[in-house]
């Protein structure tokens, strides 16, 4: 978030404290699980230019979102129907940027009788806090309007609307009048 308003000295402060944290792990082997796209790709593409050295590398190897996670190492997840019987999923823009959009279908997939359909669409327009924008606003708005809300707009209102992005989430309340949810609360409702 500090990136996405120019404060650059307070990212990279923020990226040093967090490293000092996640580095111990990284360099054991061990994944560093993520649920916010903007957050965990910035581990991956921001950290090792802001703080450059082997802490960063490290995280950076390591960092991966928990669905890709969860395709990778819970084969034997065992999962049960929820009450959703369809989800409908917007991919971020991180993800789609970093090619695991798709990951978010394919670990939903895995809840038995939820069909599954990822919304082909571009941003949400919220872009952090460039929907809040006075200036920005009305752009933010039409770029939803181009193919998200509209795709809601003929979705049931009974199925799920799925995006991980909190500000993607915040701009389908804001402008679809729908909730939206991590994907992370559907697979967490779908534990048996």
């Amino acid at each position: 978030t500090f990136l996405a308003v120019g404060a650059v000295e307070r990212a990279r402060a923020e990226a040093r404290r967090a490293l000092a944290a996640l580095a111990p792990a990284a360099e054991a082997g061990l994944p560093v699980v993520g649920l916010e796209p903007s957050c965990l790709h910035s581990f991956v593409d921001e950290w090792p230019v802001l703080v450059p050295g082997p802490q960063a590398d490290a995280v950076a190897r390591v960092a991966v979102p928990l669905e890709t996670f969860l395709l990778r190492e819970g084969r034997g997840l065992p999962l049960r129907r929820i009450a959703a019987g369809r989800a409908l999923v917007h991919g971020h823009c991180h993800q789609k940027a970093f090619g695991v959009a798709g990951d978010v279908a394919s670990a939903l997939e895995r809840i038995p009788g939820l069909e599954v359909s990822p919304i082909e669409s571009t941003c949400c327009g919220m872009a952090g806090a460039f929907g809040y924008q006075a200036e920005t606003l009305d752009a933010s708005r039409a770029i939803a309007g181009l193919d998200l809300l509209p795709a809601l707009a003929a979705a049931p209102a009974d199925a799920a609307t799925v995006a991980d992005g909190f500000s993607c989430r915040r701009q389908i309340a804001d402008l679809a009048a729908r909730p939206a949810r991590h994907a992370a609360a559907l697979l967490a409702e779908a534990l048996a």
